[in-house]
């Protein structure tokens, strides 16, 4: 016989929790709580999210300033690294929450510890974003997620709409799965248990935008989505523009990795070679070294009428430093005749008008997924451009048409006899880029958002 005495206060004590959990619920999208009320914005706020810098994430910072454009109220949420675009610090209509940076001590390249060390930091990741998304900012009727990264991005934000009543467009940049191979291999059971996880949670999705025709067949394939797929190709925002002859000997003037090689690059003695990097491994900057290294042999030797390269490569990122021990060493070794080498890391404005300023665009992405596609070589483009990039993935030609605006490498030596022909005496064929570069650029990223992104939110018609 059941003695209720005894069970009792186990029963109120276990009713209490929930209770207490119930009512500790975030608020829902449509309706006003104790905590807060409803605003003439709700109809108009839209949570946009990426679980990692929001300066090195250009796509989600477009995002927010096309909302904001077209009257919406924008909550950008992400990290905060790196300086954000002016247009973002300024806009009264968008507000930055910050996430709190994960501890160094759990970041790591080492794939033994990456194992012990991944759940901590998932676990820190997950804590930190359902609280944002749940308690620091009010209930929306719509919530844009960069993935990846997939976990634990995906499972708090699905979890946050089921709770809000809010519906969940994912952004596509990639797929978290395939990055992860890069550092596990493609066969290792985390990377196949991410590829589940992203499958099962991205299906639940209202809709999708992706950045290329290509990653569009491959999620209606194999990635069972059920909401509406949308490509929204990467367009140069207007600060990405071309420059005439005095704005860009006015920048190389002031420029401090240019300054010093200002006459040799005015009398065409020197061309400037520029290439941005995130310092990942799906970019392989020893191709671009070995590259060097035999345009300096034949520069030095066959072909002394070759000019000089200034090669300049921005970002930051975990290979930065490999990188320039190995540029030192092959500098000791007199390897590097007629090409310096230097690393910068600079404003939007500054990285903007040093691509109008180049000669040659050069793209090492070599995309783990095959139909993702690199937003640098969008920048060079817009900036009039041309661009030399590795070309072995499916989604390359939607970007760059061989001989028309850019050209196509597939190793080292590919890319040393492209910059061999495009440098040497018959300059017609890297006018013929520059052409076509300018020509692919006039395309701008509002004509791209207004008629997908902006009619999906229902802010434009």
């Amino acid at each position: 016989m059941i003695d209720f005495e005894e069970w009792l206060p186990l029963a109120v004590f276990s009713l209490t929790i929930v209770t207490v959990l119930l009512l500790s619920l975030p608020s829902t999208y449509g309706t006003a709580s104790r905590f807060t009320k409803r605003s003439e914005h709700d109809d108009h706020r839209i949570q946009v999210v990426v679980l990692g810098d929001i300066g090195r994430s250009p796509r989600i910072q477009y995002h927010a300033l096309s909302i904001a454009k077209h009257g919406g109220f924008v909550e950008l949420i992400g990290y905060t690294d790196s300086d954000l675009h002016p247009g973002i610090r300024l806009s009264p209509r968008i507000t930055v929450y910050r996430l709190p940076p994960t501890p160094k001590t759990l970041r790591t390249d080492n794939k033994v510890l990456f194992v012990v060390l991944g759940p901590l930091k998932v676990l820190l990741q997950t804590c930190s974003l359902y609280y944002t998304l749940g308690y620091r900012v009010a209930p929306a009727r719509w919530m844009l997620v960069q993935n990846p990264p997939t976990i634990p991005t995906l499972f708090v934000a699905l979890l946050i709409c089921f709770i809000r009543n809010t519906r969940l467009i994912i952004d596509w940049h990639n797929f978290g799965y395939s990055i992860l191979a890069l550092k596990l291999g493609p066969s290792h059971p985390l990377v196949r248990i991410s590829r589940l996880i992203e499958r099962s949670f991205s299906s639940k999705a209202y809709a999708h935008l992706v950045v290329s025709n290509a990653m569009a067949r491959y999620l209606g394939k194999r990635m069972d989505v059920k909401g509406p797929v949308l490509p929204l190709h990467d367009r140069p925002f207007h600060q990405f523009q071309p420059l005439d002859r005095t704005q860009r000997s006015h920048f190389l003037a002031k420029c401090s990795e240019t300054a010093g090689f200002l006459e040799k690059i005015r009398s065409g003695k020197m061309k400037v070679l520029v290439s941005s990097t995130s310092w990942t491994p799906d970019e392989d900057f020893s191709l671009f070294l070995n590259a060097l290294v035999i345009y300096a042999e034949v520069a030095t030797s066959s072909l002394p009428h070759l000019p000089e390269i200034l090669a300049i490569v921005t970002g930051r990122g975990p290979l930065k430093e490999a990188f320039i021990s190995k540029i030192e060493s092959l500098t000791d070794e007199g390897k590097l005749q007629k090409v310096q080498l230097r690393t910068a890391w600079l404003s939007t404005e500054d990285y903007a008008q040093l691509l109008a300023s180049a000669d040659l665009g050069v793209s090492l992405h070599t995309s783990s997924s095959g139909v993702d596609l690199p937003m640098k070589v969008v920048d060079m483009l817009g900036a009039g451009l041309p661009v030399v990039g590795w070309n072995k993935f499916e989604a390359w030609p939607e970007l760059v048409i061989e001989g028309i605006n850019g050209r196509g490498f597939q190793s080292s030596s590919g890319l040393a006899y492209t910059l061999l022909d495009l440098f040497g005496p018959d300059t017609t064929q890297l006018e013929h880029l520059r052409q076509g570069a300018l020509l692919e650029g006039k395309r701008r990223w509002d004509e791209e958002w207004d008629p997908v992104a902006g009619k999906l939110l229902g802010l434009c018609k």
